[in-house]
């Protein structure tokens, strides 16, 4: 009698796949799990406050999986600020070691996630001495206590992101303030303005007049501070718009 291949042995290459996809799987999970932590905190955080006030039930609304709670919404400011305090270093400025510090300083409350009922996003480019310099990741994101503002960056790329729990009005001298750079008409930082060096404020290629840290944030807006001499500026393309990415 002819003997039949016992099938329950897979071939070593097949029990390799397995591996690798298993292995593919458990980054993936990685790098859900910070995003995941996000937002089951929202989640808890939201349900504690419903059942602290005896609230029947509770509607928790997502965008890419994220909300906010009533409490935090509560703690928006009914008027944005329209100054900008912090550093006043020539510059470059990384993020605040102390993000929660400096989003209070702003007037901002700190939230369990990003906000959804109001999501759009702007872009500031900051020039000084005809050079671009960078603005940081992580502005108004505390990633050790898992919390965020609804004034952030995510990245170097300048896109401001305002994820905020009700529809509100938003300023430069919020998000500066939350950077901790110090903006005014005369100066930016350490850059002062006086009789050979200028700070012009622009808004979609034009330029805005007054204290720049009173500038809305607006969906799609192109902010640019250029500070410097004549020539330098004079080197500084000013941009009108920025490509935002699909979706932003």
């Amino acid at each position: 009698m002819a003997k039949h291949p016992d099938n329950r042995k897979q071939p070593t290459e097949r029990i390799a796949d397995r591996r690798a996809r298993a292995a593919a799987a458990r980054q993936a999970e990685l790098r859900a799990e910070r995003r995941r932590r996000l937002l089951v905190r929202g989640a808890i955080g939201a349900l504690g406050l419903a059942l602290v006030g005896g609230v029947s039930a509770v509607a928790v609304t997502q965008h890419s999986g994220s909300g906010a709670s009533s409490g935090t919404a509560a703690a928006m400011p009914a008027h944005p600020r329209t100054t900008a305090d912090g550093r006043t270093t020539a510059g470059p400025w990384d993020a605040p070691s102390d993000p929660a510090a400096a989003v209070a300083a702003a007037g901002l409350p700190m939230l369990d996630s990003e906000g959804t009922v109001e999501h759009i996003h702007a872009h500031l480019d900051v020039y000084v001495d005809g050079k671009q310099v960078a603005v940081p990741p992580l502005i108004g994101i505390d990633e050790g206590a898992q919390r965020i503002s609804p004034l952030h960056t995510h990245d170097t790329s300048g896109v401001i992101h305002i994820e905020s729990p009700l529809k509100t009005d938003f300023t430069l001298g919020q998000f500066m303030t939350e950077w901790q750079v110090s903006l005014a008409a005369d100066h930016l930082g350490g850059n002062t303005a006086d009789g050979t060096h200028t700070l012009t404020a622009y808004v979609n290629g034009k330029p805005a007049s007054g204290d720049p840290a009173a500038i809305p944030l607006s969906a799609h807006d192109e902010i640019a501070l250029v500070y410097g001499t004549a020539a330098e500026n004079g080197q500084v393309s000013v941009p009108s718009s920025y490509a935002f990415a699909e979706g932003l």
